[in-house]
């Protein structure tokens, strides 16, 4: 690898910006591509899906084959509220690889002996959060029904690039979450990214079943793939 190329690649490593570094194997010329570029590049769908599942690998487009090594940020789950969801959240974001910090100013909750392999802030998150400097690559799940917390952190979230944010809690209590965050400034239509309802409909109860359809959910807006009954929707009938 060209050292000019391999010190772009680290640079953006450090600042978690992703980029994929496109080698023609039969020439073995080299270019790298900012995930800011990817829309503009011959590549584009193929480096977006590369992007999308964090691998590398080899590619055929236009007759030539080209190796990806794709450089994405380690994905980021932020959890406002240290309850009985995140107890149980907290082992399934590990082994599925998210790098999981919960942010609650409560200490009685928010504590190493409640989550002893999670890092745990026990403050406000509009001292906590803005520090972490939320992108593209973080998600953000809301859980603690109390708006005095979980506000503050919704802001910070909507105004960065998360892909992905959630918020605990009824349709009215999201109805009245929408009043507040439009009292803020923010459109509607803006507000349409928060997953509300928090998680994929599965019909969960207890605390791990939360969980799992909320560790779902984030997972397909990383992959950014319909589900099977939205796939069958959108296909022609016969």
């Amino acid at each position: 690898m060209r050292l000019d190329l391999l010190k772009q690649l680290n640079e953006a490593r450090a600042a978690r910006r992703p980029a994929v570094l496109v080698t023609d194997v039969a020439s073995g010329q080299q270019r790298l591509v900012a995930g800011s570029e990817l829309v503009d590049d011959p590549l584009a769908e193929a480096l977006e899906s590369a992007l999308r599942a964090g691998k590398s690998g080899m590619v055929e487009v236009g007759g030539r084959s080209c190796f990806l090594t794709v450089q994405a940020p380690p994905v980021r789950l932020v959890v406002i509220g240290a309850v009985h969801i995140s107890q149980a959240l907290a082992p399934m974001a590990k082994l599925a690889g998210f790098d999981m910090t919960i942010v609650d100013p409560r200490t009685a909750f928010a504590s190493p002996e409640r989550f002893p392999d999670v890092r745990v802030i026990a403050e406000w998150p509009d001292v906590a959060v803005p520090p972490m400097q939320l992108d593209r690559y973080t998600a953000m799940a809301l859980f603690t029904h109390d708006p005095k917390i979980d506000d503050p952190a919704l802001v910070l979230a909507l105004k960065a690039e998360c892909f992905y944010i959630g918020a605990l809690g009824s349709r009215k209590t999201h109805a009245r979450r929408v009043e507040r965050m439009v009292a803020q400034g923010f459109r509607e239509v803006d507000l349409t990214r928060i997953h509300a309802p928090i998680g994929l409909d599965i019909g969960a109860v207890s605390p791990a079943e939360i969980a799992v359809s909320v560790l779902g959910e984030i997972i397909l807006a990383l992959r950014k793939k319909p589900l099977r009954s939205e796939k069958r929707a959108l296909e022609p009938a016969i």
